[in-house]
């Protein structure tokens, strides 16, 4: 079908204004101006020095790269397509973080116009169906460019964008968004009964490509059963069978993308197990993080770098998870509007894999895991608002209609600014863990703080951060303290407070005597002429101890 036919065809549905190409263009430009702020951010101390900074790796791109890439976890994780797309950043780029933050932001004003033309193939033939008196020439073109400024400038897309390492979310997303998009062009073919042979096994071909850039994706033949049911009405149309018989290589790649996956994690020790951490409390939390994941997706204030588990659980996820409950039994309860569990089931469906059922580490939730779930919501309300403002143009109520306008450009002139602040943020590891001090105050973010605050030479604050981190782990009676106090005690020699230096490290070498520890001691106890005791610590830490490390 070429540029003509496409023309015809949206001639055909009595829609004025311009195609969906073009509102594409728009919306993508439009996220991209937005997000060109993150060009200014560094390198951060999570993840992306394994991934890029330190990942020798990606330094060459040959066919040890490739079979690297394929064979090899990074975090946790295979992402060959990912390390491959770090890989001709840096050919092109080295390490200068501008080149890698570009490729980031180009990735996610793409996805931004897909999530237009996905609209489009979903909400067409709804609107072709407004009555002519209340379409006016540009309702349905706005419609469209909404729904990808809901998804493109939303406050939660921020971390997938301005966090290199998130370059999994952005990639995954333009694989995963133009699978979706493929198959409904196949289905609205096979609907007219054309050939459609050629867009099917496109659409298997992206799938597959988005579970290489990262495995959440293992989602989308759910999500495309969804669709199959609403709004493409595909359920009357063919017999059930057909329908998961057409599924069934996607469900293939999906097991097998979903087994190495948690064989993986498990491999590398991050799958909790269940003994640790129960059914019972996995369940709280989940319902916690769905709550959690809808009121920052409505009200999107607040949002910190790291949300972690709090233990012991508190009373409120019971409650929030009771909410959750009983909002689901009254979606599903719906019969006659079936968009509204249609979008529910496309909203948490994707979220399903990062929930605690299958807990990874010690975060509750992420902004970044709403990126392939925030795309039937954002879609939902732009169209909820169209055919609000259509009826209202119908009526002749133009006031109404201004006013409902006027209140989605202040929404989305309000989601700019939240985001461009948020993606300041993602400057540097310091202004991202100052933020969660800020508003959460995690041990873990002094801490981390605190290395970047030594490394970058302003030891009196690192000093103050270590402190903070030291007082949470006491107070919380946290196993690896020795860690703390060793890093101190490093900083207090480099502030040439010996003394103190050397009480740091007996604290750290009573909780575990490493050899570094014995080491660090050593060289301050050197420094205070104290040559006995330092030739004795020496002798403790062996010929050739390691450097000071988090052990």
């Amino acid at each position: 079908m070429g540029p003509h036919d496409l023309r015809e065809r949206w001639k055909l549905t009595g829609i004025n204004g311009p195609g969906p190409a073009r509102v594409a263009v728009a919306a993508g430009l439009l996220c991209l101006l937005v997000h060109l702020r993150s060009l200014w951010c560094g390198f951060i101390d999570i993840d992306d020095s394994g991934y890029v900074v330190n990942n020798l790796f990606i330094r060459r791109l040959d066919w040890d790269l490739i079979t690297a890439a394929f064979t090899e976890s990074r975090g946790s994780f295979r992402i060959p397509l990912t390390l491959l797309s770090f890989a001709l950043d840096y050919r092109l780029w080295g390490l200068n973080p501008l080149g890698f933050h570009l490729t980031n932001t180009l990735l996610h004003a793409a996805n931004s116009g897909l999530v237009v033309l996905i609209a489009d193939r979903l909400l067409r033939q709804r609107f072709a169906g407004v009555p002519a008196a209340s379409r006016r020439k540009l309702l349905y073109p706005g419609v469209l460019l909404l729904a990808g400024l809901l998804f493109g400038l939303h406050p939660l897309r921020v971390e997938s964008v301005a966090w290199v390492s998130e370059r999994k979310d952005v990639l995954n997303g333009l694989f995963s968004f133009g699978s979706i998009l493929t198959y409904l062009t196949y289905a609205h073919k096979r609907k007219r009964g054309e050939p459609a042979v050629r867009e099917y096994f496109i659409a298997l071909v992206l799938f597959l490509l988005s579970l290489l850039a990262k495995s959440i994706s293992v989602v989308i033949p759910a999500l495309l059963l969804v669709a199959d049911w609403y709004p493409l009405g595909r359920f009357r149309a063919e017999r059930i069978w057909r329908l998961l018989a057409e599924k069934a290589p996607y469900l293939f790649f999906s097991v097998a993308a979903a087994a190495v996956t948690v064989s993986t994690v498990a491999q590398d020790g991050n799958l909790v197990s269940y003994r640790e951490f129960p059914l019972a409390q996995r369940l709280l939390v989940a319902g916690n993080a769905l709550f959690e994941y809808v009121r920052l997706t409505v009200y999107p204030v607040g949002i910190v770098p790291l949300y972690v588990i709090h233990r012991p659980i508190p009373a409120a996820y019971a409650v929030k998870g009771a909410v959750v409950v009983a909002a689901a039994v009254g979606i599903f309860a719906v019969r006659r509007r079936r968009w509204i569990p249609a979008a529910a089931l496309g909203f948490v469906i994707p979220l399903l894999p990062v929930l605690s059922l299958f807990q990874n580490g010690v975060q509750a939730l992420a902004p970044r895991f709403t990126y392939l779930s925030s795309v039937a919501p954002s879609i939902t309300a732009a169209a909820l608002i169209g055919l609000s403002c259509g009826k209202a143009a119908a009526a002749g109520r133009r006031r109404l209609l201004q006013g409902g306008m006027l209140l989605v450009a202040a929404l989305l002139v309000c989601w700019t600014v939240i985001s461009v602040r948020l993606i300041e943020t993602w400057e540097n590891a310091g202004t991202r863990w100052t933020r969660q001090i800020e508003l959460e105050p995690l041990g873990r973010a002094y801490r981390d703080r605190g290395f970047y605050y030594h490394q970058n030479g302003s030891l009196e604050a690192a000093y103050a951060d270590y402190t903070a981190a030291i007082g949470i782990a006491r107070e919380r009676g946290w196993q690896p303290l020795y860690n703390l106090f060793a890093f101190r005690g490093a900083l207090l020699a480099d502030l040439g407070r010996e003394r103190e230096a050397v009480e740091d490290f007996s604290a750290a070498i009573s909780l575990f005597p490493h050899p570094s520890y014995y080491q660090g001691r050593g060289r301050a106890l050197e420094k205070l002429g104290r040559d006995a005791e330092a030739r004795e610590d020496f002798g403790g830490g062996g010929p050739a101890p390691p450097a000071l490390d988090w052990f």
